[in-house]
């Protein structure tokens, strides 16, 4: 059998992509080295954020709005809670860039926001203790991804639409022709007739096998749960947030399911190699530092810590995304470099490469992440 898409990676974006090519009629193989959901790559740890006014720029406003809708629509088929809509705080100062950018994002696209005042912060949400300084932009309609609940959804999607999944697979060769690419396994040998790489810290490892390298830099992080009091910062009364002063960037997520806060930096990490394995919670000092004095300075000194994990964030040099045809390749599509900030849009980046993958363009641009900025 020649399938008509391979897909390597199947994360955040491969099974996005491996439900949108089958729901579009196509055969479709997708082969990862672990078993999706798992805790090896950047998807796990229950929660993530999805903001629409974007810190990051406002070229993103599109990609986070259609997102959403699709998010909409696959709560909706799986009947599933995948999205609660707490509502998402901006953070920061009033010099702050990414701040600036999100009222950018809110009035350029008459997003349903508010500006608020660190008072009016803390007397809405009492949960916060805000200095002066400091001021928001609440988003209403936004809120929070239950990440390996989308994953699982995704999966069993494209199950039962036909699609073929080679887990624990470890790629020994990788051929492409002009008619049709060989995947050579430990124990399967698959043709198709596109790739898409979707691998996450490990693209580089998959593209190396074509002689071709990206400038994409892993990252160990971290994030933590803390106890909590129910009553202020349950999900039915706290929002998710994001926090950028300039210096340091914070995200974190009410309590959902009595589970406590779960608090992450977004800045800083160690780096790592493709092929290494995650040093666990606690190996550094800042782990649990971070965090803990972050949480004591502006929310509460009563917040205990609770538990810890790690991640991944495959990061690109200017920390926006890779969605592009490989140079030479035509019919080689990779998506990479998500930089922490990702999966909030991997509804509509799987949607995006179905389309290129099927015909050629896409209903969105995405010239902002095409490889030639790195050439």
């Amino acid at each position: 059998m020649i399938y008509d898409i391979a897909v390597i990676g199947a994360g955040s974006m491969g099974l996005s992509a491996g439900y949108y090519l089958s729901k579009a009629g196509k055969t479709v193989a997708l082969i990862d080295s672990n078993d999706p959901p798992h805790s090896e790559g950047s998807h796990h740890g229950e929660t993530r954020i999805i903001r629409h006014a974007y810190g990051e720029g406002a070229a993103y406003v599109p990609l986070a709005l259609r997102s959403q809708e699709l998010w909409n629509d696959l709560n909706q088929t799986f009947n599933q809670d995948i999205f609660h809509q707490t509502g998402v705080l901006n953070i920061g100062g009033d010099n702050s860039v990414f701040l600036q950018n999100v009222i950018q994002s809110v009035r350029q696209y008459r997003l349903q926001a508010e500006i608020l005042s660190a008072k009016q912060i803390n007397s809405r949400w009492h949960g916060f203790r805000l200095p002066d300084h400091l001021m928001g932009v609440y988003e209403t309609n936004s809120g929070v991804l239950m990440s390996e609940k989308v994953l699982q959804s995704y999966r069993d999607l494209a199950t039962a639409l036909g699609a073929s999944f080679y887990t624990n697979a470890y790629i020994h060769h990788l051929d492409v022709t002009n008619q049709h690419i060989t995947i050579q396994l430990s124990s399967d040998t698959i043709k198709a007739k596109q790739l898409i790489i979707t691998a996450g810290k490990g693209t580089n490892q998959i593209l190396s096998l074509l002689g071709y390298e990206l400038p994409l830099f892993p990252v160990r992080k971290t994030f933590s749960w803390f106890k909590t009091d129910e009553s202020i910062y349950h999900s039915d009364a706290f929002p998710a947030w994001s926090f950028d002063n300039g210096n340091e960037k914070y995200y974190g997520f009410p309590s959902i399911d009595n589970a406590g806060i779960k608090i992450g930096r977004h800045d800083g990490g160690h780096p790592v190699k493709a092929d290494e394995a995650l040093k666990t919670f606690g190996t550094y000092r800042e782990d649990k530092e971070d965090v803990s004095q972050f949480v004591h300075r502006y929310m509460s000194p009563n917040i205990q810590h609770s538990q810890g994990k790690v991640c991944t964030y495959t990061n690109t040099p200017d920390g926006d995304f890779i969605i592009d045809r490989l140079p030479n390749y035509q019919h080689v599509l990779v998506a990479c470099g998500f930089s922490g900030h990702g999966f909030k849009f991997s509804s509509a980046v799987g949607e995006l490469l179905s389309q290129l993958a099927i015909r050629g363009e896409t209903s969105l641009d995405i010239s902002p992440f095409s490889l030639n900025r790195f050439v």
